[in-house]
């Protein structure tokens, strides 16, 4: 949604409250897809002549979990904290968010805050046990009968306990 702020940087107090969902015409990430619109509350506010964007992206997605390798939806909440600038006197600075001519595109602010805020790896619990390393199967599921593999080093010892 391109949302003018031109009323928002030129006049003190005033600000633009938002409530609505949207869903990207892109893929946010290849690690998983989304079950629903992205939901924004938030609001555009200029105080003190400060213009900062704050709310909060909520969404469910489909994921696959980096152990198991199991598809299950989980529930995003994303914060969205910007300080907004019509110019920047350094370019370098990471600080604020240059609105140039006074016009926001806040669908994309908002995807990339998304995009940042993902963790590396999606785990379906926290104690999920992956799979097999040898027969692949979920060890959620149960324990697989695979013979665990004996380090050559310790083989001698182990044929001490044989006897």
């Amino acid at each position: 949604m391109q949302v003018s702020l031109e009323q928002i940087f030129n006049i003190e107090g005033s600000h633009k409250d938002f409530d609505y969902s949207f869903t990207p015409d892109y893929s946010l990430s290849d690690d998983f897809t989304l079950s629903s619109p992205i939901k924004f509350l938030g609001a555009v506010r200029n105080t003190a002549g400060i213009v900062t964007l704050s709310g909060q992206a909520s969404f469910t997605a489909n994921v696959i979990c980096s152990r198991c390798a199991e598809e299950f939806s989980k529930d995003f909440a994303v914060s969205v904290e910007h300080t907004l600038v019509s110019e920047l006197q350094n370019e370098d600075n990471d600080e604020f968010y240059l609105v140039e001519d006074k016009q926001l595109d806040i669908d994309a602010l908002i995807c990339e805050d998304i995009i940042l805020s993902l963790p590396f790896v999606f785990l379906c619990k926290e104690d999920c046990k992956g799979i097999c390393s040898q027969c692949g199967k979920n060890l959620n599921d149960g324990e697989c009968n695979c013979k665990k593999a004996v380090d050559p080093r310790m083989a001698a010892l182990l044929e001490l306990l044989d006897d």
